[in-house]
């Protein structure tokens, strides 16, 4: 795979597409997501009859003349969500692969981008063992998102990250409103899938960006190898180890492979959320225009 190259030709291909949330939002005014309401007046949207409580100035009156009854006018806001990416900063993210780093912060900067143009909030956190690194800030605007971008490049890829402890130990308390994307590999041993409940739990909309490589899918090894952890700092850890590899292994750990693709998948499909896997032998547009679609994330 070449190096995607985070320039003005590749951010302009993606100004026609349009993050979603599938729930209504509330709280903040100045972005593209569309709701209805009777609060802020932007675009009639409907009708609805009156009900107690309701206030008594957005009765449409001409309605009433002609039918007898109350009924209020509702509009449609444009309302702002907090774009949140969570990108993993593991060693197995990119230490030894600078491909899958590139292909990871491609897909990041891809979202953010996606994020500040449809003048949304998007925040940056990086992964790192039991933290998240937010070195940005809250971003608002293509400015602020253009100079994170030219320091997002440099970022470095080691050691092991605990996913569950980063994303629940973010600085961000507010409740829904968000789309919290995590992008990783997922292979680790912390309990990520704690970390998707405590999204849920926020009333987050969660999307999980499962990033691979060839090798990892389907490894081309034959005969007696060594096998490394890229995590690990000792090469005495038991982690590491050298083996005979036979096709009955390599069957074996193709069929592993789509378990463990698949329990990402249907974790976090059962609470609500969504997952887009992705090879990264694969253009990255067929991540943004493919698999983003499908799932309903963007439009």
């Amino acid at each position: 795979m070449k190096e995607i190259l985070l320039n003005d030709a590749f951010f302009s291909r993606l100004e026609t597409l349009d993050l979603n949330l599938r729930s209504n939002l509330i709280g903040y005014f100045g972005g593209k997501h569309f709701v209805k309401t009777y609060g802020q007046t932007v675009e009639f949207a409907d009708y609805r009859e009156y009900q107690l409580g309701d206030d008594i100035r957005r009765i449409d009156w001409n309605l009433f003349a002609r039918f007898g009854k109350h009924y209020l006018k509702l509009f449609t806001d444009e309302r702002q969500m907090k774009v949140q990416i969570f990108l993993d900063c593991s060693a197995s993210m990119g230490k030894d692969n600078p491909e899958k780093a590139n292909y990871a912060i491609a897909t990041a900067a891809a979202l953010g981008f996606l994020g500040v143009h449809n003048m949304d909030k998007v925040e940056f956190n990086f992964m790192r063992g039991t933290h998240c690194d937010n070195p940005y800030g809250t971003i608002i605007g293509k400015n602020s998102f253009f100079r994170a971008i030219s320091d997002i490049k440099n970022l470095t890829f080691d050691e092991e990250t605990d996913i569950e402890a980063c994303v629940t130990s973010s600085q961000d308390t507010s409740r829904g409103n968000s789309l919290s994307i995590i992008i990783s590999d997922f292979m680790t041993e912390s309990n990520w899938k704690k970390a998707i409940d405590y999204l849920c739990y926020k009333n987050r909309q969660v999307l999980l960006i499962h990033i691979l490589t060839p090798d990892e899918l389907d490894p081309a090894y034959d005969g007696r190898v060594s096998l490394i952890d890229s995590e690990s700092l000792d090469l005495s850890d038991t982690k590491n180890m050298k083996m005979n590899i036979t096709r009955s292994m390599q069957m074996a750990y193709e069929e592993a492979m789509k378990d463990f693709k698949e329990d990402v998948r249907s974790f976090v499909v059962r609470r609500g959320g969504s997952c887009v896997f992705v090879n990264t032998d694969n253009p990255i547009e067929q991540v943004l225009f493919g698999g983003l679609f499908k799932v309903g994330i963007m439009s």
